[in-house]
């Protein structure tokens, strides 16, 4: 990057379903065994907290705002494809992506596992690096009861 770099902090959180139907989605990946996430899409709490992070950097709003949950389309959408598209916005925006750093607050499941995948799944998604950690919240608040959980993600971007 030659240009400027621009920073974008991603934000997603999302409780654990009472459906046992619904699939776990992390990072593009279906866990096997383990409560899904409420939400209208798929609830992929990573790609979410990726797509804000570039749109934040792009100055180009907020997922919600490019795929509402009030909108019936989006219903059970995949969040790997509404991440494709973000990346395709933010470089027809005229930006180049960096890289993409997501943080996994949970109690359970363990993402050790499947943490290469997810890594693959959003990198080839917005075509950059994106590294996945997780950590835990050591049993503090919902989180750290097992209710839900939450992601985070800076991305740098700079004009191309």
């Amino acid at each position: 990057m030659t240009a400027i770099p621009r920073v974008g902090l991603g934000y997603d959180v999302h409780p654990f379903s009472d459906d046992p139907t619904r699939p776990f989605v992390l990072g593009g990946v279906t866990f096997d065994g383990e409560r899904g996430l409420t939400g209208h899409s798929d609830a992929d709490a990573a790609a979410h907290a990726v797509a804000d992070a570039l749109l934040g950097a792009a100055g180009l709003g907020d997922i919600g705002q490019h795929f509402p949950d009030t909108d019936p389309q989006w219903r059970g959408a995949d969040s790997l494809v509404l991440l494709r598209e973000i990346a395709m916005r933010v470089r027809a925006e005229g930006f180049e992506i960096g890289n993409v750093d997501c943080t996994v607050v949970t109690e359970a499941p363990k993402l050790a596992p499947m943490r290469e995948q997810m890594q693959r799944n959003l990198t080839d998604a917005i075509d950059a690096p994106v590294t996945v950690k997780a950590t835990r919240p050591e049993a503090l608040g919902a989180l750290g009861r097992g209710e839900g959980l939450a992601c985070l993600a800076v991305a740098i971007i700079a004009q191309s």
